[in-house]
């Protein structure tokens, strides 16, 4: 079969349910592709929260002008332990702050994050910000201007097996839908100043409602 991508566009109906990929071999490498798109973007960009923002809008996972907003998650604090002090290029006693959130963008939680950050290294509004709000980190702190250093970045689900691109031996057929399990992506990563001094030190785990939109069509060519 010789065929070219076509992604036919959402409805407004589409976003009204979650979207099961069918388990066939066609759909499990449209889904490692499409999960490989995110990653890349996500590893040439600084913001994963604008990185999901683009994401978001382009796959219609919710209503038309949504952003990215950081639903707190509170009672799981994590301190700072000595692997974070020296990412972070601090002593024990300077103050760090730890927050979990959930990145959402409409209904759907496209990722779940660990951040520890160095409050004298951002501006006073920008801790309020962060403090009093459900602001992302990354729109908190855009105007830093700041890069980001991706430490680890790996898959942790893959929808298809080991070597299946040597051994020509893709999975049969399934009658059912792919069973995702609930987080795709994991990133470890640290944001710096444009000087390079490090200010944030993120543990980012992306969900399965990344994929949660119609199956990319293949068109006859």
């Amino acid at each position: 079969m010789t065929a070219i991508v076509g992604v036919q566009p959402s409805t407004a109906d589409d976003l009204s349910a979650p979207h099961q990929w069918p388990g066939t071999p066609l759909s499990r490498v449209e889904a490692l592709a499409v999960l490989q798109t995110l990653n890349a973007n996500l590893l040439s960009n600084a913001s994963a929260t604008l990185t999901l923002d683009r994401w978001c809008a382009a796959h219609r996972l919710a209503p038309t002008g949504s952003k990215i907003v950081a639903k707190r998650v509170q009672g799981h604090d994590k301190p700072a332990d000595l692997h974070i002090r020296e990412l972070l290029n601090v002593g024990p006693n300077e103050p760090i702050v730890y927050r979990h959130v959930r990145l959402a963008c409409g209904d759907r939680i496209l990722s779940e994050a660990d951040n520890w950050y160095v409050p004298a290294r951002l501006t006073a509004e920008m801790n309020e910000a962060l403090n009093t709000t459900d602001i992302s980190f990354g729109r908190a702190v855009r105007s830093l201007n700041f890069t980001r250093t991706t430490l680890t970045a790996k898959l942790l689900w893959s929808p298809l097996p080991e070597g299946w691109d040597t051994t020509a031996a893709l999975p049969m057929a399934d009658s059912g839908p792919l069973t995702l399990p609930p987080f795709l992506l994991e990133h470890h990563a640290v944001l710096k100043l444009q000087n390079g001094t490090p200010f944030s030190a993120l543990a980012e785990r992306y969900t399965n409602d990344v994929l949660d939109f119609p199956v990319p069509q293949l068109l006859p060519q």
